[in-house]
């Protein structure tokens, strides 16, 4: 796997290395060794599968109070994956990355403790998978609504079936 920093503290894109013959290719998607060697420390415990079914849902930006990390990888199809760090402390608290995410390039991003997720899917038909270090917990859970002018997060498509919750997460304000 190939680690590439983001603009975000301890945020890392991660590439597949594949090794590839006339019959396809094989690549290592994940490797606890792999991660340490990053300094990254990422014990998986959960996997969860989203499927959306049409191109401009946007879910998130979603995070968890007391810490939550996530692996994250478009498994079919193709999403627009944005990144929010919600961290006060943070040399780059409020910044926003932005990478897409596809069964082309095959990436996934590595999301921190203190940093909000969310997602616009690109392509009907798209599934998205989540490796995280802790166990979901109602109750524990934060967010940034999508749409907050303090972001400056230009979404590609015109936003689709917004979740209600997604909608209703405080505004920022000015940074």
């Amino acid at each position: 796997m190939k680690f590439t920093p983001t603009t975000i503290d301890g945020a890392w894109l991660v590439e597949l290395e594949p090794h590839a013959d006339d019959r396809g290719s094989f690549a290592r998607a994940f490797c606890l060794r792999e991660f340490a060697e990053q300094g990254i420390e990422f014990q998986v415990l959960q996997a969860n599968l989203a499927r959306t079914t049409r191109a401009g849902v946007v879910r998130g930006l979603h995070y968890q109070d007391e810490g939550e990390q996530k692996l994250v990888r478009c498994v079919a199809g193709a999403v627009r994956d944005v990144i929010v760090d919600m961290r006060p402390g943070s040399p780059t608290h409020r910044h926003v990355h932005e990478a897409t995410l596809d069964t082309v390039n095959r990436s996934a991003l590595f999301v921190p403790a203190g940093v909000a997720h969310g997602y616009q899917v690109l392509e009907d038909d798209t599934e998205f998978m989540y490796l995280t270090d802790e166990f979901y917990a109602p109750g524990r859970e934060k967010g940034v609504r999508w749409s907050d002018p303090a972001l400056g997060i230009d979404w590609p498509l015109p936003a689709r079936d917004v979740a209600e919750r997604d909608d209703s997460w405080p505004l920022l304000g000015a940074p």
